[in-house]
């Protein structure tokens, strides 16, 4: 049972021997330095939601790790990965897919345009049929190219349908914060992250089916910024709470450091980080939970600002000789524009006592 809980683990019938060219951008090549502690159960919880096919909810501070995980279980497993953004319009359909009718009309209305004035394109003489039969819309670049007669030209796929339309494996789909639209989105999105997986496109004619072996396994985050979701939406998901890395900060700036060291192997260039400099990894750590500490705090900062800060500490500033021993009772702290988010934390007079 171990492979359920120390790592993330897909059944190997689900997965490519080979990567197909057309898909191999959608792989993430280089690896999400994300730090997952096996005793947090965050690694169960992801491989519950592969086994079980079920969208995997997760919750949580800002900036704790929620939206990269699923690049990283993406990476790790080796399948395609898709992100969705939602954003306060955002409509279910959007991630299946959308259509556009306008730009049908458009080409439909510059074709007729075209062969009204050079009826030569329609008309074609004797002798030299290849070019004069040319379509217009035919000779924008590859990546314009259009038939108005033909719908599938106008549709254009979302993270989900992307994913419910490559067959060959399963893919990774981020619903990126999904409590910033409607009341009602969660609950449309059942009608395709449910039995039977599959949706219509109405303007083309085609359904878009997921079949058993390419599921997708998706991962939603949400900050309950318009309070809980739909209990419907609720009892189809896997939940988990992030819960901030008071105890594992070390280990995620040390899995950082490794990553960023690595691709500067690959490029042949200097290490950015030694493991030299620990004493201001301590100290920072040191100081950052002293300020979480502080409940009066607006917005208490998170892992993600936490590594920028340190990232400051250590490169930005080379005034900042030791930096360490400025993260003391006697110094403003540093860099604190990275830290405090609120006019009511900027004003502070922060010093680490």
């Amino acid at each position: 049972m171990s492979r359920v809980t120390e790592r993330f683990y897909i059944d190997p019938k689900y997965q490519l021997e080979t990567i197909p060219k057309e898909i191999e951008n959608n792989i993430p090549q280089e690896p999400e330095p994300y730090y997952c502690d096996p005793q947090s159960g965050l690694i169960k919880a992801v491989n519950l939601a592969i086994y079980l096919r079920r969208p995997l909810l997760l919750e949580g501070e800002a900036g704790c790790g929620k939206t990269r995980l699923a690049r990283a279980v993406a990476h790790q497993l080796r399948l395609p990965y898709y992100r969705w953004d939602v954003r306060s319009n955002s409509k279910a359909q959007d991630g299946l897919y959308t259509y556009d009718a306008i730009l049908r009309l458009h080409d439909v209305q510059i074709q007729q345009f075209t062969r009204q004035f050079t009826p030569q394109c329609s008309q074609p003489t004797a002798g030299s049929s290849d070019t004069l039969q040319t379509n217009p819309i035919e000779d924008e670049q590859p990546t314009q190219r259009r038939n108005p007669s033909n719908p599938k030209d106008y549709r254009t796929l979302g993270a989900l349908g992307k994913a419910f339309d490559f067959k060959s494996c399963p893919s990774v789909v981020l619903i990126d914060e999904i409590d910033k639209a409607s009341i009602d989105f969660p609950n449309d999105l059942l009608t395709v992250l449910d039995e039977p997986w599959k949706f219509e496109i109405p303007e083309t004619g085609e359904v878009i089916e997921a079949t058993e072996h390419n599921r997708p396994i998706v991962i939603i985050t949400s900050n309950r910024e318009k309070g809980n979701l739909p209990a419907p939406f609720l009892r189809r998901c896997i939940y988990f709470y992030i819960e901030f890395p008071k105890d594992r900060l070390k280990e995620i700036v040390r899995t950082h450091d490794d990553q960023a060291n690595q691709q500067k192997q690959l490029e042949r260039t200097t290490a950015t980080h030694s493991r030299e400099d620990g004493e201001i990894i301590d100290r920072s750590i040191e100081c950052f939970l002293k300020i979480r500490e502080d409940e009066s705090l607006v917005k208490k900062p998170g892992t993600s600002e936490f590594l920028d800060w340190l990232e400051a500490l250590r490169n930005f500033d080379n005034e900042l000789v030791n930096p360490a021993k400025q993260l003391t009772k006697y110094y403003p702290i540093p860099h604190r524009e990275l830290l405090f988010k609120h006019s009511e934390d900027w004003l502070k007079d922060w010093k680490v006592s």
